[in-house]
């Protein structure tokens, strides 16, 4: 059972369209559904490009 839960269900396509956009800016080839096949280390630098991006979205929200 997956941890990995949306809290807003309507944001689901967009999260979605954001880990494609974070991959595709890594040169980690995601496809859609499965991607068990990844090794960790392309895993983690999508995950870590997705936070990268959102610290950055929010550093300037507060910036103003």
């Amino acid at each position: 059972m997956s941890k990995n839960k949306i809290n807003v269900p309507e944001a689901k396509a967009a999260m979605e369209q954001f880990k494609m956009e974070a991959a595709n800016e890594v040169g980690v080839n995601l496809k859609q559904g499965y991607n068990g096949d990844l090794t960790a280390r392309q895993a983690g630098s999508v995950g870590g490009q997705m936070v990268k991006k959102m610290i950055e979205d929010y550093e300037n929200k507060i910036k103003g």
